[in-house]
């Protein structure tokens, strides 16, 4: 067991993301591998031990987290692990993946007394590296205990998402999210380009009133995706929010109409906005 009682953690996968993850647990009797020796050699001065292999990590701790690069390595180094940990190990996947990947090798690894949590992560290298993560954990309520406070070191926000599978599912909408995002934000840029609109500016805007407002996720309160009743708490500031943005996305799609830029993203947002807060009625709703 290692310092405090906490257990013994193994970190497989010394990436971008991986290797700033892994250093927040060096005073847990951390145990890294990586297929490169230039990604080891820092944590190790940082007080980790080197492991020549994934089968060294695994029979060395009771929580093995593995952060590589996509399914066809998590379904290798996981089997590796399943073969060589004993039974109570933990073992933790990082990676954004498909759920169902995560799911089959739990089951593999539940019959040899092994509990598998998908925990993929949000917030980036600059997170990773402040300890600053959100991690979204999907398996039993008893393997989420075991991990919550390793979790810890290197997320401030640890959520357990449901069975093993809603990690994954949830990294999946949560990153929908994020990338359609960066669409619409080109498609800003160049109306506002297309304006003679400092882009820089612009930017600098968008990140400060987004860190205010919490941007998209500002309007993500509701338990479903069902139409509101008119009786809902939320129904009064949903209208008005449909209100004032059907009114910014019309004067929008008109500048843009009259500077012959193409705003596609802005046009289906205009048509789509009320029934995506829940706002299905007739105007006079």
């Amino acid at each position: 067991m290692s310092p405090e009682g906490t257990r013994s953690v193994g970190f497989v996968g010394l990436g971008q993301m991986g290797a700033p993850m892994a250093q927040h647990h060096t005073g847990r009797g951390l145990v890294v591998h990586d297929t490169r020796p230039e990604a080891v050699a820092p944590l190790v001065k940082a007080g980790a031990r080197a492991a020549r292999s994934v089968a060294e990590v695994a029979a060395a701790c009771d929580l093995v987290s593995i952060m590589v690069r996509d399914d066809a390595q998590v379904a290798e180094v996981g089997e590796e692990v399943i073969a060589s940990a004993r039974p109570g190990t933990v073992l933790a996947i990082h990676s954004t993946i498909r759920a169902k990947t995560a799911e089959d090798l739990a089951a593999k690894a539940r019959r040899y007394g092994i509990e598998v949590v998908d925990a993929p992560v949000s917030g980036g290298f600059m997170g990773a590296s402040a300890g600053s993560l959100a991690v979204m954990v999907g398996g039993t309520d008893e393997a989420f205990e075991r991990c919550r406070e390793p979790f810890g070191d290197w997320a401030d926000l640890v959520l357990h998402m449901g069975p093993v599978g809603a990690g994954t599912r949830t990294k999946l909408a949560r990153n929908m999210l994020h990338f359609v995002s960066f669409t619409a934000a080109a498609e800003a840029q160049r109306l506002a380009e297309a304006s003679g609109v400092s882009l820089r500016k612009l930017g600098r805007i968008v990140r400060h009133s987004d860190a205010i407002t919490g941007g998209a996720g500002s309007i993500m309160l509701r338990p479903t995706t069902a139409p509101l009743e008119p009786d809902d708490d939320l129904y009064d500031i949903l209208r008005h929010t449909r209100d004032l943005g059907e009114k910014d996305l019309s004067l929008a799609l008109e500048l843009a109409g009259e500077l012959g830029v193409d705003t596609p993203f802005a046009r289906l947002a205009l048509e789509r906005f009320g029934a995506g807060l829940g706002l299905m009625g007739d105007r006079d709703d």
